[in-house]
C-alpha cells in the first residue's frame, strides 16, 4: 500500500513539474527574443563550414583520379564577318555575339564596308567580351547593290572578306616563334552577321586539315543545301540551282585551315564573279572536291541556318520625323 502510494506520489510530482514547465513554454511564445548574437554565431560558423568545404572540394578536385585531363591546345577560329551600317546591324552583332562568347579559342575579325571605322562597332566589340579585330574597307559603288536590287544580284561582302584574309596573311607573317607555329594550326570560318549558329559547328570545323564542309538549312530555296557523301569523300552537292559550279556552296558551309591560306597568297573573293559564283572562286585555287572533309557526321546534320532578319518598317517614325517628333537620335539602337 505505501509502495502505491509513494509510485502515486512520484507520478503527481511528475506531472506537476511537466505541467509548469509546459505553461512556462506557453508564456514564452510571442515573447520578444534577443536572438542577434546567437545569430552572428550560427552565421559565423556556417560561412567557416562553407570555406572549410570549399578547400575540401578543391582538394578532391585535385586527387580525383575520374577528372577528365586538360584539353591540348585548341586551334584558334578566325571567324570573318563582313559587315555594313543599317538599322539591325547592332541587333545582328549581338546576336553573334552572344554564340561566340560560348566558343573557346574564338577570335573575331569584324569588317566594316566603310571608309573609315564607326563608334557603334567599336563600341560594341569593345565591350562585347569576345577577343575581335575590327577592320574597314569600301565597296566600290559600282559593286554595290542599289535600293530595290534583290540581295543576290551582285556578290556582297567580297572586298570584306578579302581585307580579313589580308589581315591574317600580314599577322601571321609578323607572328614568330611557337605563336606562329600555332597560327599556322588556325581555321578560318566566313560568318555572315544574320545567320544562326549551332555550337557545335565550330567543334567541328575545329579539326580542319584543308577545307571542311557541312550542310547549311533553310538556304537556296530550298531546306537545306549539302555535300553529298559516299563512303567518306564527297561526290556531289545536293542543291536545287547550278549544280555544275565547281563549288555549289554556301559561305556558311565551309571553313579553311590557315596554313592553306597564306601558303596560297593569291586565293581570294572575286568581286565580280556572277551570281553564285562568289565561293567557288576563292575555294576552286585551294581544294579539289575530292579532298574536301565531310564534317556534321558525314554531312547529315544541319548546324548552320542561312536566316535573315526582316527589314524593319520605319513608316510611323518617318511620319513622326516631318513632325518634329522622331525618336531621340542619340539612343542607340
Amino acid at each position: 500500500m505505501r509502495m502505491k502510494l509513494k509510485l502515486k506520489t512520484v507520478f503527481v510530482f511528475y506531472f506537476m513539474v511537466s505541467l509548469l514547465g509546459l505553461v512556462y513554454a506557453l508564456m514564452q511564445l510571442g515573447q520578444r527574443c534577443d536572438c542577434t548574437e546567437h545569430d552572428k554565431m550560427k552565421d559565423n560558423t556556417i560561412y567557416r563550414l562553407r570555406g572549410e568545404l570549399h578547400k575540401l572540394q578543391e582538394e578532391v578536385k585535385k586527387c580525383d583520379p575520374t577528372k577528365p585531363p586538360k584539353k591540348p591546345h585548341l586551334p584558334t577560329i578566325y571567324v570573318i564577318t563582313p559587315t555594313y551600317a543599317r538599322l539591325v546591324q547592332k541587333a545582328e552583332l549581338t546576336r553573334l555575339s552572344q554564340t561566340f562568347l560560348h566558343v573557346p579559342q574564338l577570335h573575331w575579325v569584324v569588317v566594316e564596308d566603310s571608309d573609315k571605322p564607326t563608334a557603334l562597332v567599336r563600341d560594341f566589340l569593345s565591350a562585347s567580351g569576345v577577343a575581335y579585330t575590327q577592320l574597314h574597307t569600301l565597296t566600290p559603288k559600282e559593286r554595290k547593290l542599289q535600293d530595290g536590287d534583290p540581295s543576290w544580284l551582285k556578290p556582297r561582302g567580297a572586298e570584306q572578306r578579302n581585307e580579313g584574309l589580308r589581315w591574317l596573311r600580314e599577322t601571321a607573317s609578323a607572328t614568330k616563334g611557337q605563336q606562329g607555329a600555332a597560327m599556322e594550326t588556325s581555321v578560318v570560318y566566313f560568318a555572315d552577321d544574320d545567320n544562326t549558329y549551332s555550337l557545335m559547328l565550330f567543334e567541328e570545323m575545329r579539326s580542319t586539315q584543308r577545307v571542311s564542309v557541312w550542310p547549311v538549312g533553310l538556304v537556296g530555296g530550298m531546306r537545306f543545301e549539302r555535300p553529298v557523301v559516299d563512303k567518306g569523300k564527297v561526290v556531289r552537292f545536293h542543291t536545287g540551282w547550278r549544280p555544275n559550279r565547281p563549288f555549289p556552296l554556301d559561305m556558311a558551309g565551309f571553313a579553311v585551315s590557315l596554313r592553306l591560306v597564306l601558303t596560297n597568297p593569291d586565293a581570294r573573293f572575286d568581286g565580280d564573279a556572277q551570281m553564285g559564283f562568289l565561293e567557288s572562286s576563292f575555294l576552286q585555287g585551294l581544294v579539289t572536291m575530292e579532298e574536301l572533309e565531310p564534317k556534321a557526321d558525314m554531312c547529315t546534320k544541319v548546324l548552320v541556318w542561312h536566316t535573315r532578319t526582316e527589314k524593319p518598317k520605319m513608316k510611323r517614325e518617318d511620319a513622326l520625323q516631318k513632325q518634329g517628333l522622331g525618336s531621340d537620335p542619340k539612343v542607340e539602337v
